[in-house]
């Protein structure tokens, strides 16, 4: 019973999320950059996964869509509580910056959560994979693999495994 209701949660949860990422386009084109409050960000997105500390007294809200989605969004809020930017932060140029020696926390803040955590006990590495979409539309994972001291020590670029052409 628990296993079904372990599945039965877990579909329910993938369906929720990709319910919001459906939603994702209409929020978005009803916030201005300089107009928008962190209320109406909140209003719109909800409760976000973190809150990061950016240049200039500036907060970074971060709203992750992984697993099941293949965006995470980082909405900045300027000193003056305004949205001053809304990015999408899964795409190649933002993977190009993920540098070996780069700390755990640094990546994050970069890519937001990851859609995956795997351990690697025996090569004493864990990797994270984020899901995207590769211009214009090809299902794709990036992952990268950190070592003890969660530090970089390399990254790539696949096709999603989940994607239904990959199966």
């Amino acid at each position: 019973m628990d296993d079904r209701f372990s599945a039965v949660a877990a579909l329910a949860a993938v369906a929720a999320a990709l319910l919001l990422a459906a939603c994702d386009p209409q929020r978005i084109s009803e916030l201005e950059e300089g107009v928008a409050t962190e209320a109406d960000v909140r209003a719109r997105f909800g409760q976000p996964e973190q809150i990061w500390d950016g240049p200039g007294g500036a907060r970074i809200l971060e709203y992750d869509r992984q697993p099941a989605g293949q965006k995470n969004y980082m909405i900045t809020i300027g000193p003056d509580g305004r949205m001053s930017a809304l990015r999408q932060v899964l795409h190649p140029g933002n993977f190009a910056l993920v540098q070996p020696g780069m700390a755990l926390e640094d990546v994050r803040k970069l890519l937001g959560r990851p859609a995956k955590i795997t351990p690697y006990p025996l090569k004493d590495e864990t990797a994270w994979d984020w899901r995207y979409l590769e211009p214009p539309n090809t299902p794709m994972v990036f992952s990268v693999w950190f070592n003890p001291d969660m530090r970089v020590l390399r990254s790539a670029s696949a096709p999603d495994p989940q994607a239904p052409e990959n199966r």
